[in-house]
C-alpha cells in the first residue's frame, strides 16, 4: 500500500525515507580531502632510495627509452639549470609522497571546482578542474604536473591529464616525452587511498605502463614547504657541458643483473619481458607503433596568451609574437604570406591597433613571408632631420621592419620578395635596443646558430623571449649552412636563451619562451633541447675521432634516442649531416664535450 502523509511530520518522515533510499547514489562520491602518508609495502627500494642504474623491470619500454637511460648519468642533475626539477606527475607519487587534498567549493552552487594536491617532497601542485572546463591548445605551455581534469564515475575519481613536460617515469634516466599523457584512478577504502595510474607515451612506451600506489590517511601530520636553492655544485665545469655517456659507454648497466640473479635480457625492460612465456622459443620483441606524421599546415592560426601584454600566435608553420599597449603593437615575425588573412584576422581579435613595429628574427619564409600585409596593415612614426639638430616627426603609411642586416642582404637577393616586405631599419652590431609599450625590447643577434643573422627578441618587462627557429619544439633544428648556421652556433644561442630565462619555481614558469614552431615554453624546455643537441653533437664528434665516415656514422644511428619526438617532421639524416660537415670542416673549434668515459661490461 502507497503511503499518504497526511501531517507535515508524515511529510518530513517520507522525505528522510527517500534521503536514505538515495544514499549510496549521492554519497558514491568519497572524501578525498586531508593528509596522506605513503604506504611502501609494494616497490618499496624504488619509492625511497631509488632503483638501480640499468634496472628497467617491467617497463614497456621501448629501444628509443632504453638507450637515453643507457646513456643517462645522475651528474646532470648537479647542473645549475637542472637542480629543482620536481618528479613530473606521472611519477611525482611514485616517491616518499606525503601529500594533502583539498577541495576548491563554488559557494553559491557548493559544486566542487577544483581538487588541488600538495606532495611535500619537492613542493609540487597539482590541479584537478572538476568543472568539466577542456584541455587547453597543443600550443599552450606545458608543466611539471600538467593539466588535469577529473570526473567522478561511481566511488572512482578519474583523472586524465595532459601538458606535461619531458621528465621519466624511474629515477634511473627512463625516460617520459613532454607527449606523454595520464589516466589516474584514485579509490578510497576507509583510511587508505589508492591511485591506479595509466601512463602512455607514443615515444617511448610500446603500451600503457600501469602502476598502482596507496597511503594511509595521517590527518596529525605536519606538511612543511620544500624551498630549494641553485648552487654551484660543480666549481669550473665549461659553460655548455652537459654530462652523459656514449652509447655502450655506461659501465655499470649489468651491476644490477649481477647483484640480483635477474637474467640480464629481463633487466632490460620491454613489453615481452612484463609476460609468463618470456624466454620461450618463438617469443619476440614487439615492434613499436610508429610515431604519428607531421601535421599538415591547416591554415588556421590560433591566439594564445603568453604573460602580460604578449600574445603568441600559432600556426603550424611558425609562430608570431605579439606585444600589445597605448603605443600599438609590436610583432616579431609574421609567418608565411599565405597566412597573412588569417594572421591579420586573429590579430584583430586581440587589438584594433596598428602594428607599429615589426622584427624579424631571420629571412626564411615562415617569418618574412607576411611582412608586405603585415606593415601595409600599420603605421609607422618617422622622426626627419632638417639640420641644427631639428626633428620633424611623421606619421608614415606601413609598419617599420626592424632585423639583422643579413636578413636585409639575403631577401634582397631573392627573386620575388616584395620591395614592402624588406627590412627597412637594420642593425650590424650586437644588439638593438627599443622602449616600446612602456617597456624595454631587447633584439639580440645570434651569429651563425641557425643562420649567420638571427635574433632572439627579449621583452624584458613581460619576461618573453622569442627565439625565432633558433629554437622549436617540432623537430630537430635546421642549421642553414649555406647562410652561416652551424651546430656549435646554435648550442651557443640556446645557452644565451637559457642564461637569459629565469624560472619563478621548481624550474618551471618565470621567463617564458615563443619557440619559432611549437608550443609555449620556459626555460627547463629550452634545457632539454639544448641537453638533445649537445649530446648528439657529442656523440657525432666521438665517431669522426674514431675516423668514421659519414655512412658509417649514419648507420650507428646517434639520433635514435631522439628520433620519435624530433625526427617526426624533421630529417635525422639532415641533422646528423650538417653536424658532420661542421665538425670536419672545423676541427679548431672543438668545444668541450660532457661525455663520462667507461668501459662496457
Amino acid at each position: 500500500m502507497a503511503l499518504k502523509p497526511n501531517s507535515r511530520a508524515e511529510l518530513v518522515f517520507l522525505f528522510f525515507l527517500m534521503f536514505v533510499a538515495a544514499a549510496p547514489t549521492l554519497f558514491a562520491q568519497f572524501d578525498l580531502a586531508g593528509e596522506w602518508s605513503p604506504l611502501y609495502h609494494e616497490d618499496e627500494k624504488e619509492r625511497t632510495t631509488g632503483v638501480d642504474v640499468g634496472d628497467y623491470l617491467g617497463l614497456p619500454i621501448n629501444a628509443a627509452a632504453r638507450q637515453r637511460a643507457d646513456t643517462w648519468t645522475a651528474s646532470l642533475a648537479t647542473m645549475p639549470e637542472h637542480q629543482c626539477m620536481p618528479h613530473p606527475s606521472v611519477y611525482a607519487s611514485r616517491g616518499p609522497a606525503i601529500m594533502r587534498f583539498a577541495l576548491e567549493i563554488n559557494p553559491a552552487t557548493q559544486d566542487v571546482v577544483k581538487i588541488t594536491n600538495f606532495i611535500q617532497y619537492m613542493g609540487e601542485f597539482r590541479e584537478i578542474f572538476m568543472d568539466g572546463r577542456p584541455h587547453p591548445s597543443e600550443y599552450a605551455a606545458h608543466t611539471w604536473q600538467g593539466f588535469s581534469t577529473g570526473q567522478w564515475e561511481g566511488n572512482i575519481l578519474t583523472v586524465k591529464t595532459t601538458h606535461l613536460k619531458a621528465g621519466w617515469i624511474l629515477r634511473n634516466g627512463v625516460p617520459t616525452s613532454d607527449q606523454v599523457t595520464m589516466t589516474d584512478h584514485w579509490i578510497r577504502h576507509g583510511d587508505v587511498l589508492t591511485q591506479i595510474a595509466i601512463v602512455e607515451d607514443p615515444v617511448y612506451l610500446t603500451e600503457p605502463l600501469i602502476r598502482t600506489t596507496n597511503w594511509a590517511w595521517t590527518p596529525e601530520q605536519v606538511i612543511r614547504p620544500y624551498p630549494c636553492d641553485i648552487a654551484e655544485e660543480v666549481a669550473n665545469r665549461p659553460k655548455g657541458l652537459v654530462p652523459h655517456y656514449l652509447p655502450g659507454g655506461n659501465p655499470t648497466l649489468t651491476e644490477f643483473a649481477l647483484a640480483t640473479g635477474v637474467p640480464q635480457n629481463a633487466a632490460r625492460g620491454g613489453v615481452e619481458t612484463t609476460y609468463p612465456e618470456y624466454g620461450k622459443p618463438g617469443v619476440r620483441r614487439p615492434v613499436a607503433a610508429p610515431a604519428p606524421a607531421a601535421k599538415p599546415d591547416d591554415g588556421q592560426v590560433q591566439v594564445l596568451p603568453v604573460q602580460g601584454n604578449i600574445y603568441m600566435l600559432a600556426s603550424t608553420s611558425g609562430n608570431m609574437t605579439v606585444q600589445i599597449g597605448p603605443d600599438d603593437i609590436l610583432v616579431a615575425d609574421t609567418l608565411p604570406a599565405r597566412l597573412s588573412a588569417p594572421m591579420l584576422e586573429a590579430l584583430r581579435r586581440v587589438s584594433d591597433k596598428p602594428i607599429r613595429y615589426i622584427v624579424n628574427t631571420d629571412f626564411h619564409d615562415n617569418h618574412t613571408g607576411g611582412n608586405e600585409n603585415a606593415s601595409k596593415s600599420g603605421k609607422s612614426r618617422l622622426g626627419i632631420g632638417t639640420g641644427h639638430n631639428t626633428v620633424i616627426s611623421i606619421e608614415g603609411e606601413g609598419a617599420q621592419i626592424i632585423a639583422h642586416d643579413g636578413v636585409l642582404r639575403r631577401l634582397s637577393a631573392v627573386k620575388g620578395v616584395p620591395f614592402a616586405s624588406l627590412p627597412t631599419d637594420t642593425y650590424v652590431h650586437d644588439k638593438k635596443e627599443l622602449f616600446f609599450n612602456g617597456e624595454p625590447i631587447q633584439i639580440i643577434h645570434q651569429p651563425n646558430a641557425h643562420s649567420d643573422s638571427d635574433s632572439i627578441v627579449f621583452f624584458r618587462h613581460t619576461d618573453v623571449i622569442s627565439t625565432g627557429d633558433i629554437f622549436v619544439t617540432t623537430g630537430y633544428p635546421l642549421m642553414d649552412e649555406k647562410e652561416g648556421g652551424s651546430i656549435q652556433g646554435e648550442i651557443d644561442a640556446l645557452n644565451v636563451i637559457i642564461d637569459l630565462a629565469i624560472p619563478k619555481n621548481n624550474q618551471e614558469g618565470g621567463t617564458y619562451i615563443i619557440p619559432g614552431q611549437g608550443r609555449i615554453c620556459d626555460e627547463a624546455d629550452v634545457v632539454e633541447y639544448r641537453d638533445m643537441i649537445t649530446i648528439i653533437r657529442d656523440r657525432v664528434q666521438d665517431m669522426i675521432d674514431k675516423h668514421m665516415t659519414l655512412p658509417q656514422v649514419h648507420a650507428a644511428r646517434p639520433t635514435m634516442d631522439y628520433d620519435g619526438r624530433y625526427g617526426v617532421s624533421s630529417s635525422p639524416a639532415i641533422f646528423v649531416s650538417a653536424i658532420y660537415r661542421d665538425l670536419t670542416a672545423k676541427p679548431e673549434k672543438r668545444a668541450p664535450s660532457g661525455v663520462i668515459r667507461g668501459v662496457a661490461q
